[in-house]
């Protein structure tokens, strides 16, 4: 990160309220329970001479990697199960293709979105435009990266103007998403906005009513909060959004 990044990282910090930055290198370690702290964040991937080695040093190692080689198999095969989607109306409605999700397949931490944009839809990845850039950023606000996450939608095709999801539609597509969550087996959900904290919690509250709080979700934590979208319209709000964030991170660590 040089120096112009930074600080603009630093102000959108001092944005959200954060009054400090912790130093504990623990925030920015993805701890996992099964391996002690030596390997540190090094990456090691399977059949790779390192993972090798520490295969016949420590089994846990083996299943570790098993795991992570199943769920990406297990959401590759979800994304292939999806096809070329045809399951509603929105393939005839001008959406360019398929947006599947995009992140760690062992996620701690899942985002769920509304449905993509135009951006999305041209690149086929979620949160790729300026809602998206502010996610990241949010993201990093705890200490975390975007590749440490997994980010997803209600929905994986683009509503044309990018009008609210129909029933129909949530019909047809979330089971996908229920699958995806059910492989990640993240430990906190963060509902994006209003409708997605909607659709998930089957409420129509208000989503001033619904963040700050937390929900039992398909044995996750879900903490609802104001879309990226809305942050960029009323920055003001960046201060409530950084309270969710905070109790995010308490869950992750808890």
């Amino acid at each position: 990160m040089d120096r112009d990044q930074l600080k603009e990282h630093l102000a959108f910090a001092a944005e959200l309220g954060v009054a400090g930055l912790s130093r504990d290198p623990s925030w920015r370690v993805r701890a996992n329970p099964d391996q002690g702290s030596d390997l540190g964040q090094t990456e090691v991937r399977p059949g790779s001479d390192l993972g090798q080695t520490l295969n016949s040093q420590n089994p846990q190692n083996e299943s570790t990697l098993t795991i992570a080689r199943n769920a990406t198999e297990a959401l590759a095969a979800i994304r292939a199960d999806i096809g070329d989607c045809t399951r509603c109306k929105l393939h005839t409605l001008g959406r360019k293709q398929i947006v599947f999700g995009v992140g760690n397949p062992e996620a701690d931490l899942m985002f769920v979105g509304e449905a993509p944009g135009a951006d999305e839809d041209e690149q086929g990845i979620p949160f790729v435009g300026r809602a998206g850039q502010l996610l990241t950023k949010i993201i990093e606000a705890i200490d975390l990266r975007r590749d440490d996450v997994y980010i997803a939608n209600i929905i994986k095709c683009r509503p044309p103007q990018n009008r609210n999801p129909e029933p129909d539609e949530v019909a047809s597509c979330e089971p996908f998403l229920f699958r995806q969550i059910e492989v990640i087996k993240p430990k906190v959900i963060v509902a994006l906005g209003k409708y997605a904290a909607q659709t998930l919690l089957r409420t129509d509250a208000p989503i001033s009513r619904l963040r700050g709080r937390q929900f039992d979700y398909r044995g996750a934590k879900l903490i609802p909060t104001f879309h990226p979208a809305y942050l960029l319209r009323n920055p003001s709000s960046k201060r409530e959004v950084w309270e969710d964030m905070k109790l995010v991170r308490s869950l992750l660590h808890g």
